[in-house]
């Protein structure tokens, strides 16, 4: 089959408000609720093309499901990286792969007071009983969750002390679980924790040199908070450099030295309990952890070996024929509290990426995590569903149809962790559109579909939802 992923890497401008979706098969009577994604809609800004992944402009896709119709709405954040883009045609703030507009001495200027870019295309957070569209960045887009409209901004730094929050948080019991990053003389990452209505509360602070791990998500078990140092990361110094000059981030993304580690801290007092040094690897994403018992920590994830997990991902190399797509394994890394290195296991064997469980099981054990898989391209071809401990795998696939990540929900009364149905977002490349997707979260087997009348980007992270069932 022709190239049928390049369509995923070029812009959608249309938007659409709360059209009713034509339903093939059936969607449970129990599903009920709204389904928020996040992802890349823009891929240039005026005549400059946009050069990697993260650096899409945001768009929202609401599917909303019930009494047997699927709705779907999809628009723009209206950040203030997106006005100046769609009004004055330039590119604001420097992004991980593009560098701001304008003069050598404007983008010094703009790394020396800490502006970062306010394009929130991580995912959505709900915090306080208000929905935001977020990226790692102080600020959150506050956005209406029934017409995805922008509706205010929060600083989501406010009572820490630092430059930017990371896109993925963890919820329990009602308290958000965090990760704030400061850039300055000293580099740091920052675990915080947020009652309802309440300011963030600084449990630890991890500091770094210059040339900080890149970290983008965390593990949470029953008592300990899991922080990956990554064997790569920005050369801050170089980065001040080369910034007048064009430079970015990814000019200077490399490696930090010839290992990695678990920094593995007490959710109570913050206390660091042991630093677990493992072979090189660069992780975006966490499928679950937890306690095996008092002193080994199961850690499962996606991981990869070198810098081509980020530097890999150009849109010219993913909108290509034969694209040269970095490799992530899921694995098991086994962390020994009382001393020694990590042991790792793979558990499945790549390109798969966004990981997912039943997240009622989220820093317990567990049996089931599901994975978008990729055989041939630069966007996943399938879904599987992975037995952790046995392993076996078991997939879902369609040929020119390509799935996002896999959100489990869960159904009522469930008296097994897999009792429920997985939805995705996938794009189907053969028609130049895409489809809302039901699988049976036990067998895979498809339920329903319900076709979007329009094309949607593919997403590039873990996507929030808000599902009432």
């Amino acid at each position: 089959m022709s190239n049928t992923w390049a369509s995923g890497f070029q812009t959608q401008r249309e938007e659409l408000t709360d059209v009713e979706l034509a339903v093939e098969g059936s969607f449970p009577e129990w599903l009920t609720g709204t389904f928020i994604s996040n992802g890349p809609g823009q891929f240039e800004v005026g005549d400059t093309q946009l050069e990697h992944w993260f650096d899409a402009l945001a768009m929202l896709k609401r599917v909303r499901i019930g009494e047997g119709t699927v709705r779907y709405t999809n628009r723009f954040v209206r950040s203030d990286d997106f006005r100046v883009a769609r009004d004055e045609r330039r590119v604001r703030r420097a992004l991980p792969g593009t560098p701001a507009d304008g003069s050598g001495l404007r983008r010094l200027y703009q790394s020396l007071t800490g502006e970062f870019q306010d394009n929130p295309s991580i995912g959505v957070l709900k915090l306080d009983g208000d929905a935001y569209a977020v990226t790692e960045s102080r600020c959150g887009i506050e956005i209406d969750p029934e017409t995805l409209q922008t509706t205010g901004r929060r600083d989501l730094t406010a009572g820490l002390e630092a430059d930017i929050t990371l896109g993925h948080t963890h919820a329990d019991g009602g308290t958000q679980w965090g990760l704030a990053a400061d850039f300055g003389r000293t580099c740091a990452y920052t675990v915080f924790r947020r009652a309802p209505g309440e300011p963030p509360t600084e449990l630890t602070r991890l500091a770094f040199d210059h040339r900080p791990p890149y970290v983008h998500a965390f593990a949470l078990t029953e008592h300990y908070v899991v922080v990956p140092e990554s064997s790569f990361g920005v050369d801050f110094r170089a980065l001040l450099a080369r910034t007048p000059l064009g430079g970015t981030f990814l000019d200077a993304f490399g490696p930090r030295g010839d290992s990695g580690a678990f920094h593995v801290l007490d959710r109570s007092t913050g206390e660091r309990v042991a630093e677990i040094e493992a072979e090189p690897f660069l992780v975006y994403h966490f499928a679950n952890a937890y306690e095996r018992d008092a002193e080994t920590i199961v850690v499962d994830c996606v991981k990869f070996t070198d810098e081509a997990a980020m530097t890999g991902l150009t849109v010219s190399n993913l909108r290509s024929d034969d694209p040269t797509l970095p490799r992530g394994d899921l694995v098991r890394f086994r962390l020994p509290l009382q001393g020694g290195r990590a042991r790792e296991e793979q558990l499945v064997e790549g390109p798969c990426e966004f990981p997912t469980i039943n997240y009622g099981y989220n820093g317990r054990r567990y049996e089931y995590a599901y994975l978008a898989v990729t055989d041939r391209g630069s966007l996943p071809t399938g879904i599987a569903k992975v037995a952790v401990d046995e392993p076996t795998v078991r997939e879902w696939s369609e040929p020119g149809l390509h799935p996002g990540e896999a959100i489990f929900v869960s159904a009522p009364s469930a008296s097994a962790e897999d009792e429920g149905v997985l939805l995705s977002l996938a794009l189907d490349g053969a028609n130049d559109r895409s489809v809302v997707l039901c699988l049976d979260a036990t067998t895979l087997e498809e339920r329903g579909r319900a076709a979007r009348p329009h094309r949607d980007e593919p997403r590039i992270d873990r996507v929030s939802r808000t599902i009432t069932v």
